[in-house]
Parts: structure tokens; sequence; C-alpha cells
């Protein structure tokens, strides 16, 4: 090697002896430092916070001082102190911003104390009154000689003729009773004892065709020394339409065959189906609205005459009756109604609108706004409803607002925090 070769590698190794040694001097400094800042890392890390409760996963006013699992098996969320706005505000309540507020549509309304008027609506169906409902039934033997109303449907009017009937025990009660009226005639001038006996025979007589449904007008004929008569004609006690006709001409019936049956239209009846869930707020005497498809745009006014007692396991439904007056034969028994029963308020009570309650099937709950962009949610116990308000019994006081828009998006949001919130936990 030359000169000046030799010089070069004298001089790198040198450098190489220095780097080396600045190098073990620089790690011997971090080796006496590192502990202390590993030292502090260690201490902030594992430093413990208190443990304040263990929360609801979904948001709902329930707090544990345990661990615990919610019905779904969703574990309870530990709170530290310094959590949620410094532990000041209650972790069940959700908080938004002004901006989502207004994206989201949230609207409010003050619980109010108001008389809550409620509408019962139901079905029901056209009947004719029962009591309003008359059979022509011969109590004796006879033939139909003569019918002067022929056809089902017929209006009829009280005291028209229905039908002419021939019977042979007829003729022979009626000639008995003159036989006997001619005795007591012919015995006024004999003894006491015989004329009593012809007059109770005579009363005997008269009574036995009184009991046969002989109009007072053939009796009276009778009386006065008239012939029996081979026919007696039945008329109609009321007015009416003749509903069910078994009369034919020339046919023998037997004592208590129904030959006509008349019905009074004049007041009907509308069978209600009332559902279980509001059969306790039906009231006798209520007033109650009528529509049918047949008049469209007209309402017929009634009042509830009656509750039947007994309920229809299939339907769930009690029916209720409904009487309506029907001048003018415009209800016709088998129509189709739908009705309207109006339950009036006990009392005033505190109510919120129905769009305001949350039901899950197993609780109810409503959004309190406690103060700008910030809501609590709280399970209510509620009580009558009406179309568009419920009373609430308890969880909600008078003056508080309530969320009536929006409140399911929140309600969501609340819940979507709860489970992330949730998870974070489960992981830790």
């Amino acid at each position: 090697m030359n000169r000046g070769t030799l010089a070069l590698l004298a001089l790198a190794a040198a450098g190489a002896i220095a780097a080396g040694g600045y190098w073990m001097g620089q790690r011997s400094n971090a080796g006496a430092t590192a502990p202390h800042g590993a030292a502090a890392t260690a201490a902030s890390a594992t430093a413990p916070r208190k443990l304040l409760y263990y929360r609801n996963p979904m948001g709902l006013p329930d707090t544990s001082a345990t661990p615990k699992t919610d019905p779904m098996g969703m574990a309870y969320v530990p709170v530290y102190e310094g959590q949620d706005d410094g532990g000041n505000a209650p972790t069940n309540r959700v908080t938004l911003n002004t901006d989502k507020v207004q994206k989201l549509g949230v609207r409010t309304e003050a619980a109010g104390v108001k008389a809550l008027d409620k509408v019962v609506r139901a079905v029901g169906r056209i009947e004719p009154d029962e009591r309003r409902t008359y059979t022509i039934a011969p109590k004796f033997e006879g033939y139909v000689e003569r019918l002067h109303v022929n056809a089902t449907g017929q209006a009829i009017g009280k005291g028209q003729a229905l039908f002419e009937v021939y019977s042979p025990d007829l003729v022979t009660a009626q000639r008995e009773y003159v036989i006997a009226q001619q005795g007591v005639q012919s015995l006024e001038a004999g003894g006491s004892d015989a004329q009593s006996g012809m007059k109770q025979l005579a009363a005997a007589g008269l009574q036995r065709l009184k009991n046969w449904d002989i109009s007072d007008e053939q009796l009276r004929l009778l009386e006065h020394g008239g012939a029996p008569r081979r026919t007696l004609t039945f008329r109609s006690p009321v007015s009416g339409i003749v509903t069910e006709k078994k009369a034919v001409q020339g046919m023998r019936f037997m004592p208590g065959d129904m030959l006509y049956q008349i019905t009074d239209l004049s007041t009907v009846w509308v069978l209600a189906d009332v559902f279980e869930q509001d059969i306790g707020a039906v009231r006798l005497h209520a007033k109650a609205t009528v529509t049918l498809d047949a008049y469209p745009g007209r309402a017929f006014d009634g009042d509830i005459s009656y509750i039947y007692p007994t309920l229809k396991a299939e339907t769930r439904t009690a029916t209720v009756r409904v009487e309506l007056s029907n001048a003018g034969q415009l209800l016709k028994p088998g129509m189709f109604a739908r009705v309207e029963l109006a339950v009036p308020a006990a009392s005033r009570a505190v109510t919120i609108p129905l769009s305001a309650v949350i039901d899950s099937g197993t609780r109810r709950m409503v959004l309190v706004q406690i103060k700008a962009g910030q809501f609590e949610p709280r399970e209510v116990r509620l009580g009558m409803r009406s179309d568009t308000y419920v009373e609430v019994l308890d969880g909600v006081r008078e003056g508080e607002l309530v969320v009536v828009a929006a409140n399911f998006l929140i309600d969501a949001e609340s819940n979507l925090k709860a489970a992330v919130s949730g998870f974070g936990h489960a992981g830790q």
C-alpha cells in the first residue's frame, strides 16, 4: 500500500470508533431515563376510574349498582366519573344539536288537562223490533176458506181482513152460545135458579168464543140474535208488513199453527258489535249515530236501549242495541250499518296526543323535552283514548313538553347510540 491509502484507512477507523462511542453513550442515557417515562405511562394507563353505576344499554331510565343484562341479553353499560357531561346529566337523556332537531322535524306539544270525549265505532245490522212482531195462529182446528192478504211483504193496516176460516168446532160453539142466550130470555119469567144456571151457560159459551179470538163485532151480532156464521174473518191486530205467510187457500190448519207473521217497522233496532276493549265505556241511553251505504251523506240518530250481557267468543264482541225511528220505512231489516256511540268524559284529565306515544307492545313511552335539544324517555301509564288524544295516568305532568313528531327517529338514534356504547364496553 502507498502512504496515501494507509492514511485514509486510519482516518476511517477513527471515525467508526468515535461514532460507536457516541452511540453507546446515548443508549446508556436513554436506559437511564426510560424507566421514568414508562412508569409514568403505565401509571396513567392503570389508574382506576371511579365507577358510578351501570345503565340500561337501550337508554331506558333503569340503572344498577352491579353488572347485569336486560331481557334481550345485552349487558348494562358501566358509567364512570366524568362521563356524560361530567356525570351531571342523567345518562338516559338524548342530546341533539339544533341543526339535527330541525332536520328531523321534531315538534312538541304541552300536556294539558281537558275532558276527553270518546267515540266508539262499530258495525251492525238493521233488525225488526221483536216487541212489534205479531203471529196469527188460530186456537182451533179448521180450513182456510178465503185469503184477503196473499203476498209476503204486503203492507196492511190495523183491523184489515187477512183471511176467512171454516171450523166445525167454531160453528158448534156459536150455536151453543145462541141457544144459551135464547134460554136466558125464555126464563126471564121463570125461577131464579133456572135463570141463573142458563146465564152461567151463556157466559161460558161467550168466554169460549173470546178465547178463540172471535172479534167483538161478531160477538155483538150473536148477542142480538144473529145466526151462527159458517166462516170467521181474522183481522190484523196492528199496522205493518207481512213478513211471513204460510196460509194457502183451502189448507187445513191445526190449533197453534202459524199462518201469518206481521211486523210493525215504524221502529227498528240496530244490533251493533262492539269490541271487548270498548264495551266498558258504553253507557245505556247514550246517543248513537247510524250511517248506511244505501243513503250516503245521511245520518240517523238513536239511543242505546240495551247492552247484551254475553260476549261472542269468536269475535270478542258484545252486542249493543240502538233503537231508531223508521217513519218513512227507509230502514229495512238486513241492511249493513255503521254505528258511532258517543262516550262522554267522566272527568277532566291530563292528556297528550296519541302521536306522542311509542308503543313497543310491552311498554308505552314518550319523549319529554327537558330543554332545547335534550329529551328524556319516560314510561307512561295510559287511560281512556279519543281519536287524537289519550289520558296519562302516570309519567307526564301537566305543562311538560312531549315530542309529537319525529319521536321514533329520536328513539331510534337513542337505541343506536346505546347499542354502540354497549358493544364498545363489551369489547373493552
